[in-house]
């Protein structure tokens, strides 16, 4: 079995309710699995956040929460672990 990363975009994004200088938001990650040779494609949503700091683009707060996520997915991997299939 494999698990590949080959899509992720910025699904929403906002300011943190409560602390002024978070962004929240969600990541949409597109996975593709292949098991017995055969691709399965998953979809998840990834609820990510960072601080943002003054002279910030839109741009570094759209990428930082991405690689936030991107992150997120590789230690997903890491503990899943090889497994057979």
């Amino acid at each position: 079995m494999s698990l590949e990363l080959i899509d992720i975009a910025l699904a929403e994004r906002q300011l943190h309710p409560t602390l002024a200088e978070r962004m929240t938001g969600k990541v949409r990650a597109t996975l593709v699995e292949t098991i017995g040779g055969r691709e399965v494609r998953h979809e998840i949503m990834v609820p990510v956040w960072m601080d943002v700091h003054e002279g910030m683009s839109e741009d570094d707060i759209e990428l930082g929460l991405m690689v936030k996520a991107a992150d997120i997915v590789g230690r997903l991997k890491q503990h899943m672990g090889p497994v057979a299939g």
